[in-house]
């Protein structure tokens, strides 16, 4: 009750504008002075990616550079995140920062000096390994705050804690990882944190923009896993069998219906998708069975049951006409709640973000069916999570590489901007009490 009569009551007050310019003008200095240093430190990421609750390397130089700052620190969080505290010279808030730190199973093809050679195994199959999704800028751009907020630490109104959080992507079934496990762990304890804000760089918003939207921001994620159990027959005799290939066609074509005919969509969005199917050895056999998994996204609890609630019936009923089994596992390995955006936070902070890129480059989006599992931290706490434009300017957003693609790409030129919002929010929401 305390924490929240607090954090209302440093909502209710106010920056003056004079104070506001001085501040940002010693971040923005800060800032430009290690630009080229955090460029460095992004590429040396982006060259030597390492996957969920493996990212020793990356961990290890982290720790380094807080250290460096006079920072506290706590390394082996939930497997391999890092924690650190800065404790400022004045009384007040505690505010998190979060930065993502994991890369993804993905063969990079982008023509670039540092781009990553890496491989490793990935549930059982050799695979690259790559920053396809843009967590190497979000540490660089961590370290960078970390730094400058440093400098600042006499006259900071309250504390930060620097959140380097492994395993955002998931990791495979039977591990824990990520947010889930770090607020397990108490990384939101000891000291209490108040509010926590966090950024993702966007492949497809031009650089110098920022995007966001109070409330639901991003969906509630579950993954699945079907497998439906036949006969195995010669593929001459398909009489022979029962044909799990065939009854999995009928799954899958069955389980869009959910969203077009099932779900209102006028009130959230939803999304059903099979992203891998295996089944047979060779062309002449009809395979015991065949595997499936997906992915759900949707808006709200109730939406959430009612597209489970159908893809257990519509699989079950469909196998059972063919005369197979299925088995249907949700969630497999992973889930995460919506990435929801407190409204009197996101409310407040807006003129920060206006500040910081200018009115005309600050917008609200449309909520997005990718997910984050920040919304653990926003499950407990205030939390605002906001987009970073990484596009190079001029181009067209339908045009280039999405995130999670080979050919991803991020303009390193916009990684000055998230340092000036992270940090800049951190001292208007500490100077926000009297």
């Amino acid at each position: 009750m305390i924490r929240t009569l607090l954090f209302s009551f440093m909502l209710i007050a106010g920056v003056s504008h004079g104070q506001t310019d001085a501040i940002f003008s010693r971040i923005t200095s800060q800032t430009d002075k290690i630009e080229p240093r955090m460029i460095e430190w992004r590429r040396d990421f982006h060259a030597h990616p390492e996957l969920g609750n493996r990212e020793t390397r990356t961990a290890d130089i982290i720790a380094k550079h807080l250290r460096s700052l006079g920072i506290e620190v706590k390394t082996g969080v939930a497997h391999t995140g890092v924690v650190g505290l800065l404790v400022g010279g004045k009384p007040g808030p505690i505010v998190a920062l979060r930065a993502d730190m994991d890369g993804l199973p993905v063969t990079e093809r982008v023509d670039l000096p540092f781009a990553s050679k890496v491989k490793t195994q990935y549930e059982g199959q050799e695979v690259g390994v790559m920053h396809a999704c843009g967590h190497d800028t979000h540490v660089a751009i961590l370290m960078g705050v970390a730094e400058v907020l440093a400098s600042m630490k006499k006259d900071l109104k309250g504390s930060v804690k620097f959140i380097f959080q492994p395993a955002e992507e998931g990791v495979p079934k039977g591990e824990e990882g990520g947010a889930e496990l770090m607020v397990k762990q108490g990384v939101l304890e000891n000291p209490a944190v108040d509010v926590i804000f966090g950024l993702h760089i966007n492949s497809q918003t031009e650089v110098g923009k920022i995007t966001y939207r109070p409330g639901g921001t991003m969906a509630a994620v579950s993954d699945m896993r079907l497998v439906v159990k036949g006969r195995q027959a010669h593929g001459a005799a398909p009489w022979s069998s029962i044909d799990p290939i065939v009854v999995s066609a009928q799954i899958i074509n069955s389980l869009q219906t959910i969203i077009s005919r099932n779900l209102d969509i006028t009130e959230n969005p939803g999304v059903v998708t099979i992203g891998a199917i295996h089944g047979g050895v060779r062309s002449n056999i009809i395979p015991e069975q065949v595997e499936m998994k997906g992915t759900i996204r949707t808006f709200g609890r109730q939406d959430e049951k009612l597209v489970i609630d159908r893809i257990r019936q519509i699989a079950t009923k469909t196998a059972e006409a063919a005369g197979a089994e299925v088995s249907v596992e949700i969630p497999f390995a992973s889930r995460y709640p919506v990435t929801y955006n407190d409204p009197p936070l996101t409310a407040k902070m807006l003129p920060t973000f206006q500040m910081v890129a200018g009115k005309d480059n600050v917008s609200v989006i449309p909520p997005r069916t990718g997910a984050e599992d920040f919304s653990f931290y926003q499950e407990k706490i205030p939390g605002l999570f906001f987009f970073l434009g990484g596009m190079p300017k001029g181009k067209d957003p339908r045009e280039v590489p999405s995130h999670h693609t080979p050919d991803f790409f991020i303009d390193e030129s916009g990684m000055k901007l998230g340092v000036h919002a992270m940090a800049k929010l951190t001292v208007d929401f500490m100077n926000m009490q009297k």
